[in-house]
């Protein structure tokens, strides 16, 4: 028979190792949910594409590190706050969305902090779309200004829709839930209301601080105001700097051949940027990244040099329509003697005593306000971007005037003048007493008569455009006028010298 104290030493046996098992499980749940934890939150990583046209279009500069918004709440914040979009979408902005794509061309998607989060890219400021007619389908053409692109809409709407009453998790969550088929409950409970917390308050940070912009007339799409953002992140005082300083909008410009633009034919550098505030293409590429929410410990340095070296090269598209050759003819001399000497020989060959030099505002007369808006004190401040790093930036100085730029693919790059207060190539060739006053932007249908978008019409496809008003301050359409400039020609001529520029 079984004595009594043996039921008690198996239970002892048997309690013993549950005892250890109790004290080692709080350690290995432990080290699970930070396996995890790492394993999720840890992560970093970008989507990418080894086809460099949709790198391009969609591939990271780093910016969603810093700057990211969660993808989901991306998607959902056109259906939480719609009211703060002029129309449907993130189209309504002026975004372009290729068939079969969630995001729009220029937004990056990255894995970071333990979700998908997007950022903006160059393609978002240098790309957009032509029509032939209204009903024609849209050509997508990388390297052109986004001319359809309204930034400053863009920023108002996540700092409206951030200021609202909606921009809250039970408003948000039901809507993310509803798009993707449902969220898990760490994502439900805990992670996507941290992330709108976190994204709401940073976005009333960046309201309070760019408030300035919002006093100013309003941009219109194709049109940024790149250095004043640059102040706000040096933290100068932006409601006590003299008004001159706060009107810089002016268009984006194009990015084909920078191959040819890192040096003139005389071997010195070309000056950059509208108002030539440096020569150093390297420089202004990682200016320019700031735009895209990057910071000098976040930057792709090799995911923007991939974009950098396709650009060296990259070629405008032709002029797709019919050439009057004679006509066009009757312009070369026209165009050599009147514009070679400031903007290349053509539209491939940039050689020209002036080409990338910088044309005194006494002598060009256009809009200043983009001139005034860069100033030394902003340049010295530069100089301290990248600091320890061996690409520190040198090369930014305060100029005097606008920089002469190339004109290869011309044609595209409609609006003209540093701010897009010319709509055509024709209506630059008159006095600025005979260019339109008032005009209409954001229109993706060309005129090939004028060499321009078309500009008098209030909407295209249900899509109400922007009425451009040169009256108000930094919108001046004056400048590039008088008989250096051609536009003292009979009529025929400019026409002829038109019909030149479509051959660029």
């Amino acid at each position: 028979m079984q004595r009594p104290d043996d039921d008690t030493s198996l239970t002892a046996r048997w309690l013993r190792p549950m005892r250890r098992a109790a004290l080692w499980l709080p350690w290995v749940l432990a080290v699970l949910v930070a396996v995890y934890a790492v394993g999720r939150f840890g992560a970093d990583e970008p989507v990418t594409y080894r086809d460099i046209a949709e790198h391009f279009k969609y591939g990271s500069t780093g910016g969603e590190r810093e700057s990211g918004f969660p993808y989901w709440i991306w998607r959902a914040l056109p259906k939480v706050c719609p009211e703060h979009l002029p129309g449907e979408g993130y189209a309504s902005l002026g975004m372009i969305y290729e068939p079969g794509k969630d995001l729009p061309v220029g937004v990056s998607k990255r894995f970071h902090l333990g979700i998908d989060r997007v950022f903006l890219n160059c393609a978002v400021c240098h790309a957009s779309t032509v029509r032939d007619s209204p009903g024609a389908a849209p050509r997508l053409v990388l390297g052109m200004p986004a001319h359809r692109f309204d930034i400053r809409a863009f920023e108002a709407f996540f700092f409206n829709c951030a200021s609202s009453a909606k921009f809250r998790s039970e408003f948000i969550v039901p809507e993310i839930e509803a798009m993707n088929g449902g969220l898990s409950w760490l994502d439900r409970t805990v992670v996507y209301p941290v992330a709108i917390g976190l994204m709401r308050e940073r976005l009333l940070m960046l309201k309070a601080r760019f408030d300035f912009v919002f006093d100013q007339p309003e941009w219109g799409p194709g049109r940024v105001d790149t250095f004043n953002s640059a102040k706000v992140l040096f933290n100068f005082p932006m409601h006590q700097l003299p008004a001159k300083e706060l009107l810089g909008a002016s268009d984006f410009p194009s990015i084909w051949l920078q191959g040819p633009r890192m040096l003139r034919d005389d071997g010195e550098r070309m000056e950059l940027h509208w108002d030539g505030n440096n020569t150093h293409t390297e420089e202004r590429n990682k200016s320019a990244a700031f735009g895209t929410g990057t910071t000098p410990p976040t930057i792709e340095l090799g995911a923007i040099g991939r974009v950098e070296d396709w650009l060296l090269k990259r070629q405008p598209p032709p002029w797709p329509y019919p050439i009057d050759s004679a006509l066009a003819q009757r312009g070369m001399p026209l165009y050599e003697h009147y514009c070679a000497d400031c903007h290349g020989r053509d539209g491939r060959d940039f050689s020209g005593a002036r080409v990338g030099h910088v044309t005194p505002i006494a002598d060009i007369a256009s809009d200043r306000a983009r001139l005034d808006s860069y100033t030394y004190e902003l340049a010295v401040n530069q100089a301290t971007l990248y600091a320890g790093y061996p690409h520190r930036f040198r090369h930014f100085r305060k100029t005097f005037g606008y920089a002469n730029m190339p004109l290869d693919g011309i044609w595209l790059r409609a609006p003209y003048l540093h701010n897009g207060s010319v709509p055509s190539l024709r209506d630059l060739l008159e006095p600025a007493a005979r260019r339109p006053s008032t005009f209409y932007r954001g229109n993706d249908v060309y005129d090939p008569a004028r060499v321009g978008f078309v500009s008098d019409r209030a909407e295209e496809g249900g899509q109400r455009l922007f009425l451009f008003d040169t009256t108000l301050p930094g919108n001046g359409n004056r400048g590039h006028e008088g008989a250096a400039y051609g536009t003292d020609l009979p009529a025929a001529d400019k026409d002829a010298l038109v019909e030149y520029l479509k051959t660029f």
